[in-house]
């Protein structure tokens, strides 16, 4: 980060980059301008992302909406939950970013797992194997042993 930057330089840079959500962009800047005097710094960041919210450049839906969409393809619901509460959106914002991917679940896991494996396993250990893989990468235990099972094969009828 360049040295002389102000605080809503450092902020608009960042969210060139990608969209932030509030909590998430404040943690960065706090740490970018230790040097400063404690409470001064707070109030500056404060009304910088104040300012920054009233121009409709800060904006915890799109933060939201951006992460689930990047990610979707490769985690389920709780573990898009989870990143979502990792950068500090709000619960009402990822409730409802998360409930654009609901649906698709059980194909997203299919999907996923077809991917990865290809195959059903042919034994209760590789059926263990593919169960923990979807569950690292959050997905749901009825959405998990649908897909291990082979009973993800009308994804179409759900």
């Amino acid at each position: 980060m360049a040295a002389g930057l102000s605080i809503q330089g450092r902020a608009l840079r960042y969210l060139a980059q990608r969209d932030h959500s509030r909590v998430e962009l404040e943690r960065k800047l706090a740490r970018q301008v230790e040097d400063l005097p404690e409470d001064p710094a707070a109030a500056q960041i404060a009304r910088v992302l104040d300012t920054l919210t009233a121009r409709g450049l800060l904006s915890e839906q799109r933060a939201a909406e951006a992460l689930v969409g990047a990610q979707a393809r490769r985690f389920g619901g709780l573990k898009l939950r989870q990143n979502l509460r990792a950068r500090g959106v709000a619960p009402e914002e990822a409730a409802a970013a998360l409930a654009t991917v609901a649906d698709s679940e059980l194909a997203r896991a299919h999907a996923l797992w077809q991917r990865r494996f290809g195959a059903p396993a042919t034994d209760a250990a590789g059926r263990a194997k593919q169960a923990r893989f979807l569950a690292g990468r959050g997905f749901g235990g009825d959405v998990i042993r649908r897909v291990v099972q082979g009973l993800a094969e009308d994804i179409d009828n759900d």
